[in-house]
């Protein structure tokens, strides 16, 4: 009995040291909400996955499709704020472009909740921005293919624990990937032979898993690696507004909130085993960079963000990218799909393709050194380095 209770002992000791861990000790706030999560039954995401069969042929390309914040509507504080026919027309005009993909990632702006919850707190209230998206609302998300979701944001514990809950079980009852709580730091799945891992993170010491902890991004993102062909990063951090679309590679800082520097983290995400980072919080796009051969999308915008979000000018236009990289993550090329909000709050395809234009021009005003063609049509390409 000895023998086998210092077998365990060291099996205990390996698996503490080999997959990465929640800070508890240092994340007080989220241990009173989270605490009992995986006391109660509920599935952790955080698994590994069997490798494909040795005899299965990945595919030469990838196509992963990434789009910006989704807030499809909002039962508080009214019930008007909620699209019409539940929302299935908001992105109907766009969902070609998501069908045909091996992968579709969004960022879930609010928790799935009918009724119920205690409203988060907020020092101005007249001016709190807290969502609420009923279950019949959030299906529409089921049409457009959606494969993973970001839920790790500034609007996931909008409506406490029991928003947090209910979300957790609505995407694992639809059979969505997610991923970007404290508690749920990362989750891995497989398609079509390929595997795939997704992390998320934020600026925030709370309930998500902060940005700036560059110990713990180290080892959830190598972790990954380990276990996926495929690595797709979503970083929320950045100011907000038209005032802050480029990317100054320095720490930001918004309402009085550090919001990190994301183009370090960006880099360091990639050093880690990262292929594909979309980034979130300006609600506006940003530049895009590839970055030892790995795509970056620094801010994808608005893109179906039906009320709660101001989506006017620049806040209402944003990219659908279409990501083309090879089994093993590298970039091959991206497809930026330009898209609007109507004034009724439908996505549809930008004619006159503003967003390709204000990213274009972005990308070579923060990184005139690269070597991407951005062209009319939103192809992005790179150009090969001129011979010195």
């Amino acid at each position: 009995m000895k023998v086998l209770r210092l077998i365990f002992a060291v099996i205990g000791i390996v698996l503490v040291l080999v997959l990465p861990g929640n800070r508890s000790d240092e994340y007080a706030a989220q241990d009173a909400i989270l605490g009992n999560y995986w006391k109660n039954g509920l599935r952790k995401d955080s698994l590994k996955i069997s490798p494909p069969k040795a005899t299965q042929r990945l595919p030469d390309s990838i196509v992963v499709v990434g789009v910006g914040d989704l807030m499809l509507g909002t039962n508080y504080p009214h019930k008007y704020l909620l699209p019409p026919d539940n929302g299935k027309k908001l992105m109907a005009a766009v969902h070609p472009f998501m069908r045909n993909a091996d992968v579709v990632f969004g960022n879930l702006a609010g928790p799935i909740l009918d009724t119920g919850g205690k409203r988060k707190h907020c020092i101005d209230s007249d001016n709190c921005f807290a969502f609420r998206t009923p279950e019949k609302v959030a299906k529409s998300l089921l049409d457009c293919h959606f494969d993973v979701l970001n839920i790790g944001n500034n609007h996931i514990n909008d409506f406490g624990r029991p928003g947090i809950e209910n979300t957790i079980k609505f995407l694992r009852k639809h059979q969505l990937h997610f991923a970007g709580l404290d508690s749920i730091p990362y989750t891995t799945f497989q398609k079509d032979g390929v595997r795939y891992g997704f992390a998320a993170f934020t600026p925030y010491d709370t309930i998500t898993v902060n940005m700036n902890d560059s110990t713990r991004v180290k080892q959830i993102i190598q972790y990954l690696d380990q276990q996926s062909d495929v690595v797709i990063v979503s970083i929320r951090a950045g100011g907000e507004g038209s005032n802050y679309q480029r990317v100054t590679k320095k720490r930001e800082y918004f309402a009085g909130e550090n919001r990190g520097n994301i183009y370090a983290f960006a880099h360091h995400a990639i050093e880690q085993g990262a292929d594909i980072i979309f980034g979130h919080g300006p609600h506006v796009s940003r530049a895009i960079e590839v970055y030892k051969n790995r795509f970056i999308a620094y801010s994808l915008g608005n893109f179906c963000t039906y009320s709660g979000i101001y989506r006017k000018g620049v806040s209402g236009m944003a990219p659908l990218v279409r990501v083309i990289v090879n089994a093993q993550g590298k970039f091959i090329s991206a497809q930026l799909v330009p898209t609007k909000q109507l004034k009724e709050g439908e996505v549809i395809v930008d004619p006159t393709k503003q967003v390709i234009r204000i990213i274009r021009r972005l990308t070579q005003l923060d990184f005139p050194k690269s070597t991407l063609q951005i062209t009319h049509d939103g192809w992005v390409l790179q150009r090969p380095k001129l011979q010195q």
